[in-house]
């Protein structure tokens, strides 16, 4: 896909959002169902069922998907399609490339362990990894741009209000 295909895609979904911005509201949903017999949640992805369980840190068996792992594959994906967006629209050939991203957990602070340990990650890292011949101040602009649309990076640096309930069924 090139610009002219993306814009031409985009064009008609931006016009209706300037026009009723109530439309570009959406509810983004996702489930999940607490396992039986094991400390896990599964989660339906759409395409699959995903079960989440205890990092091997906090005594998992590492055979279930860790919600931390989980976190930064979010990241990478949401990340590496948002790039490749604004890399189409600015007209930025990209031969390949590749997106990474870590971060660091004190697992004392999750297990109670210590209570100045903090619950959560303490520094997350992001890596872009392009082959590609554009000029540097192009490459800025590509990162500038992809930190500003990409949706997971945004929530995650500006840590939205989340509303907490719990309810007996």
């Amino acid at each position: 896909m090139d610009a002219n295909e993306l814009r031409a895609m985009q064009a008609p979904i931006k016009d209706r959002y300037k026009s009723d911005a109530k439309a570009a509201f959406i509810t983004l949903k996702a489930k999940g169902t607490l396992d039986d017999s094991n400390i896990a949640c599964k989660v339906e992805t759409g395409r699959a069922l995903a079960v989440a369980g205890l990092h091997p840190a906090t005594g998992g068996s590492g055979m279930e998907l860790c919600s931390g792992d989980m976190l930064l594959e979010a990241l990478v994906a949401c990340a590496g399609v948002t790039v490749k967006a604004v890399a189409t629209a600015l007209d930025i050939p990209l031969k390949s490339g590749k997106v990474s991203a870590e971060g660091d957990l004190d697992f004392r602070g999750t297990l109670g362990v210590a209570k100045d340990a903090p619950v959560g990650f303490a520094q997350i890292r992001l890596r872009f990894d392009l082959d590609t011949d554009v000029a540097q101040d192009k490459l800025d602009q590509l990162l500038k741009l992809t930190e500003r649309y990409c949706v997971v990076y945004q929530t995650i640096k500006a840590g939205p209000p989340v509303d907490v309930k719990m309810a007996r069924v």
